[in-house]
């Protein structure tokens, strides 16, 4: 192993075992309020440094989310600062992704003529990292001028091809999974140019579950939430990265219940992973299974990209459970609930 391989390695598990552990969501979970949440986080864990300057009584909720964001963020980039080989290319994957959610939050808000609403949930330390005009962005009114703040992006040859309906609403669901089949194509690319033998087969073989929950979870999205027959819930899926059969996807397309969809998936080879986890929403299954995979790697892999990304996966998933503390706690849930919703 090469000393740059090493030192990857080293570095990633060495903020994997800084991770919160049990007790800290134990102390977490019995905290009142915001504030008592950000004195333990600030106090105890990992985090104090990205809060080391910050006044606990005065910080605003939203505040503090961004601020933990940040923090991971940063965190990604040093790791990504390495030159493992594939460092670059998932840079640029973490790069596209955020991209690609804050184009996804814009249209939903311009949907709902509700633009105002995105430069104060934007995450200001992204902007100098990315080629998406946010100035012009934030003050778009219509498609056509968020076309303009897109221009110099590498979507705006997706983006556009589409346009409002008359009702003025926008194809989302189908411009997200474009946008999405543009990241994986792209990082696939970046695995088979730089990664040989066994550690392209664990990424890939990794990518591809992770895509396989996807495509379960859309399907169970679309046909919950939109009447679309199964040949338009399919062509709202990216397929080309995935290990289920194509007969078992149109199954699940054409499927006539959520159980019956389940049922389909529980019969796949990577569907029975299903069994072996707890959950109590559908939608927490794709990143419950995401933490699992991504947390065996940490364990057991000896490949520096696959434990560079699983660290990240595993860092994403800890502050979705720290956002979901500040939330249900904001909310006044019961500790019981908001447990639940954690993914440990």
């Amino acid at each position: 192993m090469s000393t740059t391989s090493f030192a990857v390695l080293t570095k990633a598990r060495s903020k994997f075992g800084k991770r919160l552990t049990e007790k800290d969501y134990t102390s977490l979970l019995s905290c009142q309020s915001v504030p008592e949440i950000m004195a333990y986080l600030k106090s105890y864990t990992h985090y104090s440094n990205s809060l080391h300057d910050i006044n606990e009584r005065d910080i605003h909720r939203g505040r503090l989310e961004a601020l933990l964001r940040q923090n991971l963020f940063y965190e990604f980039d040093s790791l990504c600062r390495y030159d493992s080989g594939i460092s670059s290319g998932l840079a640029s994957y973490i790069i596209e992704t955020i991209e690609v959610e804050q184009i996804i939050r814009f249209l939903i808000l311009l949907n709902s003529n509700s633009t105002d609403k995105f430069i104060y949930q934007f995450p200001a330390y992204f902007s100098k990292h990315t080629e998406i005009d946010i100035d012009r962005l934030a003050n778009a009114k219509n498609y056509s001028e968020f076309l303009k703040a897109a221009s110099e992006s590498p979507y705006y040859d997706i983006l556009k091809n589409y346009s409002a309906d008359c009702k003025n609403r926008l194809p989302i669901s189908e411009i997200e999974n474009k946008l999405y089949n543009f990241i994986f194509s792209n990082l696939n690319t970046v695995i088979k140019k730089n990664v040989k033998g066994r550690e392209r087969q664990e990424l890939t073989s990794f990518f591809y579950t992770i895509n396989d929950y996807n495509i379960f979870s859309r399907i169970l999205r679309l046909k919950k939430y939109y009447n679309l027959t199964p040949d338009e819930i399919k062509s709202n899926l990216f397929l080309d990265y995935t290990n289920i059969s194509p007969k078992a996807i149109d199954m699940m397309c054409q499927a006539e219940s959520s159980a019956e969809v389940f049922s389909i998936m529980q019969n796949t080879h990577n569907g029975k992973l299903i069994n072996k986890i707890g959950y109590v929403y559908a939608s927490d299954i794709s990143p419950r299974i995401k933490y699992r995979l991504a947390k065996k790697n940490m364990h057991f892999s000896n490949n520096p990209s696959v434990v560079m990304i699983s660290y990240m996966f595993v860092a994403e998933t800890e502050l979705m459970n720290v956002i979901s503390l500040i939330e249900g706690t904001r909310y006044n849930l019961d500790s019981k609930i908001i447990q639940s919703l954690l993914i440990t």
